[in-house]
């Protein structure tokens, strides 16, 4: 049974965009409350790291909203635009890279719109909204000339003036005449060449306004019936034409009653606003326009409750199983997640060391899982398996992806050396008015974990600092020597807490002061 359990470990897909919709519900674990808040009608961005589960939410998202009446339109960024490149390419000109973005983000949502029609179960009247979407493809494929564009004009004009004058005198035997007769002439041909030449650049123009008043009258037309537009991947958007994007949302779908959107993104690599001089801005302003309250790393932080981690990646890890396992029906497999752990680790303790592993994010743990399942394919997975199943796992993914910047490689090093070996702690305060893009970087690559945001210290009052706390490859090789971490954080007598708490009076050893490594790196 356990090479059957193990392989259907080894089957389970990682990644949310491989799977079927119907089997991202099937499989979906709510967090909290964090489906209740995301199903609001407000306009929302939701953060995350890569792996968190901003794609399966978001997906889990739009399907429900599809069982309850309404018309979800999920869009993928990375695969809007048929040249692959265009947006971050610097030879076009800025200002056309950006239109093509708007464009062929509103051809996607046309498109998806199309499709929705042309379904046995729409609710779009197809006779009713067929010619306000040929109005929206008139309005979003608009193609106008700004400023000079490359034009050559040339023509030829000829002239031809003659004039004659005569004088003669002639003597003959039998008579005699005279005249006088003179000729002169003058032909004179002239030909001009006129040539005009103006140069610029053919570019895209939106018209926001007529954008938004078609999906005004599109809305009018669905009798009730909500849009729900999410937008996923946000953040391979190249940064400088996030705003514009953001611009285009503002202007064109907020305003209009019964759309709500939603924006899976990545916080250190979004932008979502640019500011103008006067107070004026392009894009979307944060907690005005629309709401910044869902981040999926503050969901799937559970080092508060070892228990509630515990609870939440068996339930998720049975989910997933049990989609598979109805296809396997040779083998009789566990059917409840308690019998699952129990069978397929060898201690209970076994699956608390991968929960801990995995940092609170999803995409991990099922990594994790898929390489301990290859080591220990006939047998029950031991924790000896899982250590070096993370200790791989992080060495491929994590490190390699810091190790493409050397000084935030360096930066790791000297914090794992600092924290976990000269303090014996897996976690630090770093004060929040500190902002350092190497410390973004090692998040971004998830080495780094936020547990606490904006805590005080009562001996530093209005100073704020954030809990990080380190990866749990950085220090897996060390939890069977002398230099094992004692806790969490270190206080000021020499003890080790293993939950991050709220009195921060005696834990100052644990503040990390970054300016230390920037004078060793110097010198």
């Amino acid at each position: 049974m356990n090479q059957q359990i193990n392989k259907l470990f080894i089957s389970f897909s990682k990644r949310a965009e491989k799977v079927d919709h119907q089997t991202l519900v099937d499989s979906f674990v709510d967090v909290g409350p964090l489906f209740t808040v995301l199903s609001t009608t407000d306009n929302q961005v939701l953060y995350g790291r890569r792996g968190t589960g901003k794609t399966h939410a978001l997906v889990y998202l739009a399907e429900k909203k599809k069982e309850a009446g309404d018309i979800p339109v999920y869009i993928d960024l990375r695969q809007v635009g048929s040249t692959g490149g265009i947006y971050s390419d610097p030879i076009i000109p800025f200002s056309e890279r950006a239109t093509r973005l708007l464009i062929d983000t509103l051809v996607c949502v046309h498109d998806e719109l199309i499709d929705e029609s042309l379904k046995d179960d729409s609710h779009l009247d197809l006779n009713k909204v067929a010619p306000i979407l040929d109005e929206m493809a008139e309005a979003i494929s608009e193609v106008t000339v700004s400023g000079p564009i490359e034009e050559e004009m040339s023509g030829t004009g000829l002239r031809k003036t003659t004039t004659s004058e005569d004088l003669g005198f002639s003597i003959s035997p039998k008579t005699a005449s005279f005249s006088v007769s003179s000729k002169t002439g003058s032909e004179q041909e002239e030909q001009d060449t006129y040539r005009l030449k103006r140069a610029g650049t053919r570019i895209h123009r939106i018209n926001f306004g007529r954008v938004g008043d078609v999906f005004t009258r599109l809305m009018k037309a669905l009798n009730g019936v909500k849009l729900w537009i999410v937008l996923d991947e946000w953040s391979v958007i190249p940064l400088e034409l996030q705003p514009y994007l953001s611009d285009l949302l503002r202007r064109s779908l907020f305003p209009v009653p019964g759309i709500t959107v939603k924006i899976g993104a990545i916080e250190k690599r979004s932008s979502f606003q640019l500011t103008l001089d006067g107070g004026d801005y392009i894009g979307i302003e944060l907690g005005g326009d629309a709401s910044a309250d869902l981040n999926m790393d503050d969901f799937m932080v559970f080092e508060n409750d070892e228990t509630r981690a515990v609870a939440f990646f068996q339930n998720m890890i049975f989910r997933h199983f049990q989609s598979l396992a109805e296809e396997n029906i040779e083998v009789e497999l566990p059917t409840s997640e308690r019998e699952l752990i129990r069978t397929a680790f060898t201690q209970e303790n076994v699956f608390r060391e991968l929960v801990r592993a995995a940092e609170g994010i999803p995409r991990d743990a099922l990594y994790i899982l898929s390489m301990a399942s290859q080591a220990d394919f006939s047998k029950a997975i031991s924790i000896d398996t899982v250590r070096k199943a993370s200790k791989t796992w992080y060495q491929r993914d994590k490190e390699t992806a810091v190790s493409a910047n050397q000084r935030a490689l360096q930066l790791l090093h000297w914090i794992i050396d600092n924290v976990i070996a000269h303090r014996r702690s897996r976690a630090f305060l770093l004060q929040r008015t500190i902002s350092n893009h190497l410390i973004d970087k090692l998040f971004d690559a998830r080495v780094l974990h936020l547990l606490k945001r904006n805590i005080s210290a009562h001996d530093k009052p209005g100073v704020r600092y954030d809990v990080y706390k380190i990866d749990y490859g950085c220090y897996v090789d060390l939890l069977l020597t002398a230099k094992s971490p004692l806790g969490l954080l270190e206080t000021e007598t020499g003890t080790f807490v293993d939950v991050p708490p709220d009195d921060y009076r005696a834990i100052r050893r644990a503040i990390l002061d970054i300016d230390e490594f920037e004078k060793e790196a110097t010198n």
